[in-house]
């Protein structure tokens, strides 16, 4: 089977390129994302000065990106997460500089008050549908993984 070949993507000036698992990184993830879905619906958090993401930040010093995945969906959407998978990863590249960061896909489980109210401005379940009109920064990179994101969480439900 051949491996996918997605699109690259912007950030700011940042140039951002995803590779699929089993891809992974070369060096440690700065940063972790997680698509968090319950049934069709992807859980999103309202971020101060970015807008409608999926849960994302550093990874710290003393975690594992897996350990930073399950700290950011509690603190921005306050969910609890089952069946995280890993999915790729984002080679981040500006002038000089390059970082990766880890993507996984998961159940939502539960959810919570959301604890980082500082950061996030609250949460929503949207549809494939409905995300172009309300993620922060559409493009078909965004798309794309989004799309694979589902799928996979859809395959480990079929089994």
């Amino acid at each position: 089977m051949a491996v996918k070949k997605f699109p690259s993507g912007t950030y700011g000036r940042q140039t951002l390129q995803f590779y699929p698992a089993p891809y992974k990184a070369p060096i440690r993830a700065f940063a972790a994302l997680v698509f968090p879905w319950s049934n069709e619906e992807v859980l999103l958090c309202n971020i101060e000065d970015r807008g409608w993401c999926i849960p994302s930040g550093r990874v710290e010093a003393y975690e594992t990106s897996l350990d930073a995945v399950k700290r950011e969906a509690l603190e921005e959407a306050g969910a609890q997460l089952d069946s995280i998978q890993y999915i790729g990863c984002y080679h981040i590249r500006e002038k000089t500089e390059v970082r990766w960061a880890d993507v996984y896909t998961a159940k939502v489980t539960g959810l919570q008050p959301i604890s980082a109210t500082e950061e996030s401005l609250g949460r929503q379940y949207v549809t494939m549908e409905t995300l172009p009109s309300v993620y922060y920064q559409w493009d078909p990179q965004t798309e794309m993984v989004f799309q694979h994101a589902l799928d996979i969480m859809r395959r480990a439900a079929s089994l």
